[in-house]
């Protein structure tokens, strides 16, 4: 599936095996720069938030104040390079127009993550956090750029309808389907957004499941707003998965990509029913 791009972003051979870097991160590096080298700068800062775990002690909201970053970079680091390697599977021709999406999703990702840092780093929340004209302005930063980012995910969407990407039928399917499901999730984001916090029943905070956070009392909606996000790993993956070990058939690997994301659609949908409810995931 990454022939092409292969060929289109490695000069020659001899060049490619003097790379230190594997082929993926080759291919990229060459289709997706700005998502590439965004993607490290999550690496640097997973690294960073870390190592403050380690010698920072403040809580907010019932976890260090260095997990939230932690988190929210390996999440970024994911899905900055899991975007790259779908949109290299682009035809040619859009390739430019798959790099200004690239271009769009690391400006979103830089700019949250910043926020989110030096949040972190004056001992406060950054989602939802309106205690001061401060603190009101960053959480707006952060929602126009999500916006952006759902914004250029839509575009992406349009992008791989409008020509099929390289691959068998059930990767296309997985990456397109992927794509629209990632926007489900992001929805739930924007629920979480309008009602000011992401426990249903009780303030943000308490008791939660370890490092996630997730409130163990009362109702989380992170729980579906997490799931429909990765949609973007899952459903490429189930795609290439049926193609490889499951049949040829186009149609049948197309039948399978569908019927697992309706059963993906249903997950989210009953996480976002329970999370409603109050009740807790476990």
């Amino acid at each position: 599936m990454k022939t092409a791009a292969l060929t289109l972003t490695l000069p020659s051979r001899p060049q490619a095996l003097a790379s230190w870097r594997p082929a993926w991160l080759r291919i990229i590096h060459g289709c997706q720069p700005a998502l590439a080298w965004t993607g490290w700068l999550h690496v640097a800062l997973l690294v960073l938030a870390l190592a403050l775990w380690l010698v920072d002690d403040r809580v907010v909201t019932g976890l260090n104040v260095w997990i939230k970053p932690a988190k929210f970079s390996a999440s970024g680091l994911i899905y900055l390079w899991t975007l790259a390697w779908l949109l290299a599977d682009v035809p040619a021709q859009d390739q430019r127009s798959a790099r200004r999406i690239g271009r769009l999703v690391a400006l979103s990702l830089v700019v949250e993550m910043a926020c989110i840092v030096l949040q972190a780093a004056r001992g406060t929340t950054s989602h939802f956090n309106i205690d001061s004209v401060f603190d009101a302005v960053l959480f707006q930063i952060m929602g126009v750029f999500i916006m952006l980012n759902s914004a250029a995910i839509v575009w992406a969407i349009v992008l791989v309808f409008r020509r099929r990407p390289f691959g068998s039928a059930a990767w296309v399917w997985g990456i397109r389907l992927g794509l629209i499901l990632f926007l489900v999730g992001s929805a739930v984001g924007g629920v979480m957004a309008g009602r000011m916090a992401h426990t249903v029943g009780a303030a943000d905070g308490g008791a939660g499941l370890p490092v996630l956070g997730w409130s163990t009392r009362h109702g989380d909606l992170r729980a579906a707003h997490f799931l429909g996000l990765h949609a973007l790993q899952a459903l490429p993956l189930v795609g290439w998965l049926l193609e490889r070990y499951v049949t040829r058939r186009a149609a049948v690997q197309t039948l399978g990509v569908v019927l697992f994301a309706a059963l993906y659609v249903a997950a989210v949908a009953w996480l976002y029913w329970h999370a409603m409810q109050g009740l807790p995931l476990l």
